[in-house]
């Protein structure tokens, strides 16, 4: 459901005219505010467990304007591999842009991941650009996300030379749905190719562990009122091997086995 705020004030007095066909419209809204609520078994992001392959609760809201600028928050629980002190909690500031583009969509904005109360030097930033659109029953989307070098990316270690030191990465992924005709389900199919540093910020923040990487997933989806029940196969091809040097911090503290390994990952969610 979408809330409209209107920006400008009704015309009363034509409001209540005896004919109703004089009635004036009201005018279409300035913004636009959207949300959601979520309730995962497992925060996967790209295809690594933030939440030790556990329970997370997610929600978020963004505020669209009719000129294509948007701008959101999201938050999700951490645990394990992916806290940093504090509360546990990851929350993405998110700005952008968004418009029409040769029968597509074009979307430029950019991502501030922050951890409110944690260790210093792991917020990043990473923009992004977005390209989306339909080809028969399928909606594709394409994108790319390039964080610049930043201090919480780069290498670090007890040596001075590893101290200051700055790197980068990039992501890019593609997404497809596909609707079955006659029935409230959606299919889902993504895949993604990480390339960065493969060693930790100063705090441990790493969003390429090993340096590069693919993972995938494929879901469908069952929509009923507002709620969305999903279920997601997620993968990703980090061997046990190429993650040793990151143990034990890269398992899960239930079994030891790894967060980037197979996962069927079920969620609820409730948009607004």
């Amino acid at each position: 459901m979408k809330l409209r705020y209107l920006l400008a004030l009704p015309l009363c007095a034509i409001a209540v005219s005896a004919h109703a066909e004089d009635t004036e419209t009201a005018p279409p809204a300035d913004f636009t505010v959207t949300g959601a609520a979520a309730l995962v078994t497992d925060y996967r992001f790209r295809g690594v467990s933030q939440s030790d392959e556990d329970f997370a609760l997610q929600a978020g809201v963004t505020v669209s304007h009719k000129s294509g600028l948007y701008a959101g928050v999201w938050a999700s629980n951490l645990a394990g591999w992916g806290t940093f002190g504090g509360p546990n909690l990851e929350l993405d500031l998110i700005a952008g842009y968004k418009t029409a583009l040769a029968g597509g969509t074009v979307d430029v904005g950019l991502t501030w991941y922050t951890y409110p109360g944690g260790a210093d030097q792991t917020d990043f930033a990473e923009p992004y650009v977005k390209l989306s659109g339909t080809l028969g029953p399928a909606s594709l989307l394409a994108g790319v996300a390039y964080a610049p070098p930043q201090r919480s990316l780069g290498n670090f270690s007890n040596t001075p030379f590893s101290r200051g030191q700055k790197q980068d990465n990039v992501y890019v992924w593609g997404d497809a749905t596909i609707g079955i005709p006659k029935t409230r389900f959606t299919t889902r199919a993504h895949i993604g190719h990480s390339n960065g540093n493969p060693g930790l910020g100063p705090n441990g923040t790493s969003v390429t562990p090993t340096g590069e990487y693919w993972d995938w997933s494929l879901g469908a989806d069952y929509t009923r009122g507002p709620f969305i029940f999903g279920v997601t196969y997620t993968d990703t091809d980090i061997t046990t091997a190429e993650s040793a040097y990151l143990l034990p911090n890269f398992s899960s503290t239930k079994d030891g086995s790894s967060i980037a390994g197979p996962q069927v990952v079920f969620s609820v969610t409730v948009g607004f």
